[in-house]
């Protein structure tokens, strides 16, 4: 019989996790003398979760007959020792801005290996970008022309690859990204540009919605071609399921709850959940790459046989799903008190942007680390350091049946996806989380935290 968690939510949603996240809470005083060195919150990370399960789903592409290659979505964590542990293994990255691309260069990951997909692509990044042979992701006509012109100046050819816009066909939600098959049908011949590829990207982690707009890829790829431009691969983008839940009881389970709960037994000030990640998933990451490869394409076999047949690698760009497993986040506590109405608040040295991304909330109970006895118990919400009303750090209340006071750590378990990073501020120019990763030997420092040393200047 388990015992009961010194913190959770009501209903628990209990996160999964590694064998390194186990080992590192179990021992306490490893987690404070951390938060003692670096200052609270700190983000401990550990890359060997990205190698295994970039290594999988290479495995059971190539058991379809295709070549996959992946590109770490960077945005989705921007410590260094995940671009070097992609680029050791053979694999790309996928930068969104030119301080990213500058950090990846430097850290030795060649340009044929780094694709660009920023939705804004000021003439600095073009320009670096083709400089250094990275392919550049279309997401216009005029940034066709530009790509071009820019292209021609440097008397270097640029890589490319149109983004694809989903048919309107297809019913699937709008997207502002990229530009319909049409208007790259129709565009004038482009000096100094070399089309390597066709790219989308959709919202959303349906594999059949990629797998339909994979077959008008591989429409524009057939026309391209005709029009004597030599694409090799379809970028499908990101959108690679994870779960951070094992138990789909307890997911169901917690929708119940609050949908029939009212004022603040749930969520903070009763807060609505619009737009949540789905925390449970039944089909991610290999076996969704399963589904998606054998997904039947109307007079083409499957996607994997469409692929083979129009000699095509595939190329995806997980961030989330690659991240999986690979970092937790300390925090210490800071007080114990209520609100004026007597609701419980718990006082974190963290803000609200430290574990936080589009999402309306992070739904995954956290783990207490005491700093002493059991004591008694007590209910609230997780609050933080910036001076506004509704900093709350996890709108769901929790539960701390044990007791939690001033020095207590809270653990917030498998952040390193878009959590720790995508929406970070250091407002009240309070300084941002340190990094750190964990070794075989013991921490040490992201690459990151000194960025003077990882900048490529050319």
């Amino acid at each position: 019989m388990t015992s009961q968690p010194a913190v959770h939510g009501d209903p628990p949603l209990t996160g999964r996790l590694e064998p390194w996240m186990s080992d590192l809470l179990a021992d306490p005083d490893a987690c404070r003398k951390l938060l003692d060195t670096h200052g609270s919150p700190v983000n401990v990370l550990n890359a060997d979760p990205l190698s295994r399960r970039a290594a999988e789903l290479v495995g059971v592409a190539a058991q379809a007959g295709v070549d996959l290659r992946l590109f770490l979505a960077r945005k989705a964590n921007k410590a260094l020792s995940f671009v070097d542990a992609a680029n050791a293994a053979g694999h790309g990255v996928d930068v969104a801005s030119e301080a990213e691309l500058r950090q990846v260069l430097g850290r030795g990951v060649p340009g044929e290996r780094i694709i660009l997909t920023a939705a804004v692509k000021p003439d600095a990044l073009l320009r670096l970008a083709v400089d250094h042979g990275a392919t550049i992701s279309l997401d216009s006509p005029d940034e066709a022309t530009r790509v071009s012109e820019l292209a021609v100046a440097a008397n270097r050819p640029a890589r490319v690859a149109p983004r694809l816009m989903p048919d309107a066909a297809h019913r699937l939600p709008p997207t502002r990204f990229g530009a319909p098959a049409g208007q790259w049908l129709t565009l004038p011949e482009m000096a100094g540009v070399e089309i390597v590829g066709v790219h989308f990207h959709l919202h959303g982690y349906a594999a059949a919605d990629r797998a339909a707009v994979l077959g008008d890829a591989l429409g524009l790829v057939d026309e391209l071609r005709r029009h004597g431009a030599r694409p090799g691969f379809i970028d499908i983008g990101g959108g690679m399921p994870m779960s951070y839940l094992d138990d789909r009881g307890e997911w169901d389970s917690f929708w119940q709850r609050y949908r029939s709960a009212s004022g603040e037994q749930v969520t903070w000030k009763g807060r609505e959940l619009r737009t949540v990640y789905p925390f449970h998933q039944a089909t991610v990451q290999a076996p969704w790459l399963t589904d998606l490869l054998g997904t039947p394409l109307p007079g083409r076999g499957t996607v994997a046989q469409a692929l083979a047949e129009s000699r095509l690698r595939l190329h995806l760009e997980p961030g989330r799903a690659l991240l999986d497993g690979c970092g937790v986040t300390l925090a210490r506590v800071s007080f114990v008190k209520r609100r004026s109405d007597g609701v419980g608040l718990v006082g974190l040295e963290m803000n609200r942007t430290q574990c936080r991304s589009t999402s309306d909330d992070f739904l995954v109970d956290p783990l207490l680390l005491r700093s002493g006895a059991p004591g008694e118990g007590f209910d609230g919400f997780l609050v933080g350091a910036y001076c506004i009303e509704d900093e709350v750090l996890l709108l769901r209340r929790m539960m701390f049946p044990q007791g939690v006071t001033a020095g207590d750590v809270v653990v917030l378990v498998n952040t390193a996806g878009y959590l720790m990073h995508i929406l970070e501020s250091a407002s009240h120019q309070i300084p941002l989380a340190r990094n750190v990763v964990r070794t075989p030997t013991g921490f040490a420092l992201d690459p990151i935290d000194e960025p003077a040393a990882t900048l490529y200047k050319p």
